[in-house]
């Protein structure tokens, strides 16, 4: 606590200034583990989020080191709704940071421990966030392959998200720049947590394509005149 602020009235920033948080979160890490040595779990899951919480702003990656040890504190100890609030935090930090292929992995975590608890709404959410993840990751394969196993979950299939991802799908596949946008601006992607909210409306199409036109129909031969003299004869000189 002495290396995270000084003497009460400049907190923090100080400190920061004198790389001393690095090491404040050091032994509070240490302090953790001697926690869990003496059973007490919930004080060691307390002390690793309260270190995630000061070096967030300054070692993101570090943070989510701390936010995923103490997700799985909670999670030995079958507290599964803290446990994934903190994977949440975890998710969030890796997406801030374009690390798109662990954010992948840890919203999937967050998803699992959602269908457990039976919290199938917030599943749905988690489905959207992957799928966005995905796209940035350029990977329609393994965003697709998300919505379809997610047909498994009570309640998904026919539901507003599912109808929204099956489009969002089907623009992106298309290359329909304008139908991705729409769904990307709708409500149920607006509203969502900031960091996926952002993600949606930066989303590119492969090749930026924009939305395709339908193809022009063929105009008919005015009347009276043969269908024969449409076309210029590419003959009409002779064959030399």
């Amino acid at each position: 606590m002495m290396l995270k602020v000084s003497d009460g009235s400049q907190p923090l920033r100080e400190y920061v200034e004198m790389q001393k948080l690095p090491e404040a979160v050091q032994l509070i890490e240490k302090a953790s583990t001697m926690y869990l040595e003496n059973g007490t779990p919930d004080t060691a899951a307390m002390a690793l989020e309260r270190a995630g919480k000061l070096i967030e702003n300054v070692d993101p990656e570090k943070a989510v080191q701390l936010y995923q040890q103490t997700a799985n504190v909670f999670e030995n100890e079958e507290r599964l709704r803290q446990a994934v609030e903190l994977l949440g935090k975890a998710s969030r930090l890796l997406v801030r940071g374009r690390r798109f292929d662990e954010a992948a992995l840890s919203i999937q975590k967050e998803k699992n421990i959602y269908k457990e608890i039976e919290n199938y709404p917030t599943c749905y959410k988690k489905t959207i966030a992957q799928v966005l993840v995905h796209l940035h990751r350029n990977d329609y394969v393994a965003a697709e392959r998300c919505v379809r196993e997610s047909y498994s979950i009570p309640g998904f299939n026919g539901s507003e998200d599912c109808a929204a991802l099956e489009r969002l799908l089907e623009g992106y596949d298309q290359q329909d720049q304008d139908q991705v946008c729409e769904v990307c601006s709708s409500p149920l992607f607006k509203y969502m947590d900031n960091d996926y909210a952002k993600l949606g409306l930066s989303l590119v199409v492969p090749g930026g394509g924009v939305k395709k036109k339908a193809a022009a129909s063929p105009q008919p031969a005015p009347t009276g005149v043969p269908a024969a003299e449409e076309e210029e004869d590419e003959y009409a000189g002779g064959l030399c």
